[in-house]
């Protein structure tokens, strides 16, 4: 389905929405309020850890139930899940008494994130013209960074009534799933049914462990960066979440990862994306009583990690050439794990994370064949990219 520019731009605007309320607020501001929650419901650091693990495990398998939505139904049915569930998880937390249902709004937020999107991604594809597709999908990835923006000076205005942010946060998710009611288009055209075969195409036997590889190192901060910088920065709660919109706002430059990548290659762009995303995670531990030093790292990681969530996304469209809807399902698994406060291997993650090998002398994938070649574009279908031949 090919449409006016206007479609387009409102369909990239939406989709951006979606993906600031379901990661950016939804699951992304556990993490900013992790020591008020701590506070507010004595939470120790393993217990914070715990209900992390469990919002991304949700997430893990709501991609997969999102890619079969979508495949069946279509992506506005997996779009307005998202919506729905992130609206529901942010109530629930707004509304929580104690930790257990907080924990469950967590989890039930947390699967916004693997709803949103396998669906956008079908949406942008069906939608969006194959010139200005990459594009579009980059754009749509850097919500993240909008959403984790946004959350910081709603924090700010919320400083004592936590819940009141929450339920701020409950009402955007609202509006924004009304407006995703309106622009993703019904599937009209008859769809074929089923998970992508195959389901795992030469190219996913990098794709996917370079993932999990930036979900493992990516944890400890999205999970427990502010309460570092509070419980042993010893910053104030302002200071605090100042860095945090940092985060937020560089990661908006995420939405140049088309531009960035088409001129490097994939190959070179997600190898010094996670040398720079070493080096952040890296002085985010080593600085952590240093304002100005936290604020570069958090600058740094907020760029890079929404930049390399880019580069996998287009990534996926070239292991699933003729399965666009598939394009977050298995390349944005950004696979995460938490761990409490003060353990040491985030920094070692991060840094071994580099070694993740893009190409490799076995037989090649046709990832291979179009990163091997960082100035050749590969070849365009209507359906979004075959791969380059030789």
């Amino acid at each position: 389905m090919v449409s006016s520019y206007k479609r387009e731009l409102t369909l990239t605007a939406a989709g951006l929405s979606l993906i600031a309320v379901s990661y950016g607020l939804a699951r992304y501001a556990y993490g900013l309020f992790a020591p008020t929650l701590r506070t507010e419901f004595d939470l120790d650091g393993g217990a914070l850890g715990a209900i992390a693990a469990g919002s991304y495990v949700a997430y893990c398998l709501a991609v997969v139930a999102s890619t079969a939505i979508t495949t069946r139904w279509g992506a506005r049915a997996g779009a307005l899940a998202a919506g729905t569930t992130a609206t529901a998880g942010t109530a629930l937390i707004a509304a929580a008494p104690n930790a257990v249902v907080l924990a469950l709004g967590v989890v039930l937020a947390g699967a916004s994130t693997g709803l949103a999107s396998p669906s956008l991604a079908d949406a942008v594809s069906r939608v969006v013209r194959a010139t200005r597709r990459d594009r579009a999908q980059s754009v749509v990835n850097a919500g993240t960074g909008l959403g984790v923006l946004i959350s910081g000076p709603v924090a700010l205005l919320a400083i004592g009534d936590w819940r009141m942010a929450w339920w701020a946060f409950a009402a955007a998710s609202a509006l924004v799933t009304l407006w995703i009611a309106r622009v993703v288009p019904p599937v009209k055209e008859d769809r074929a049914r089923g998970l992508p075969v195959p389901l795992f195409p030469p190219a996913t036997g990098r794709l996917l462990p370079a993932a999990a590889t930036l979900g493992l190192a990516s944890a400890a901060i999205w999970t427990f960066g502010r309460d570092i910088a509070v419980s042993v920065g010893g910053l104030d709660e302002t200071a605090s979440t100042v860095v945090w919109i940092v985060l937020g706002a560089v990661g908006l430059a995420g939405a140049f990862t088309a531009e960035l990548t088409s001129r490097a290659g994939l190959r070179r762009a997600w190898s010094a994306g996670m040398i720079l995303f070493a080096v952040a995670t890296a002085l985010f531990a080593l600085a952590t009583r240093s304002l100005p030093a936290l604020i570069v790292a958090a600058a740094l990681f907020g760029a890079v990690y929404i930049g390399l969530t880019g580069v996998l996304i287009l990534w996926g469209t070239r292991a699933y050439p003729t399965a666009p809807r598939s394009v977050s399902a298995w390349p944005s698994w950004r696979w995460r794990s938490a761990r409490p406060p003060g353990h040491r291997s985030s920094v070692s993650s991060a840094i071994s994370s580099t070694s993740v090998p893009v190409s490799s002398r076995r037989r090649r994938s046709p990832f291979s064949a179009s990163c091997s070649h960082p100035g050749r574009r590969p070849r365009r279908t209507t359906s979004g990219f075959a791969p380059s031949q030789g």
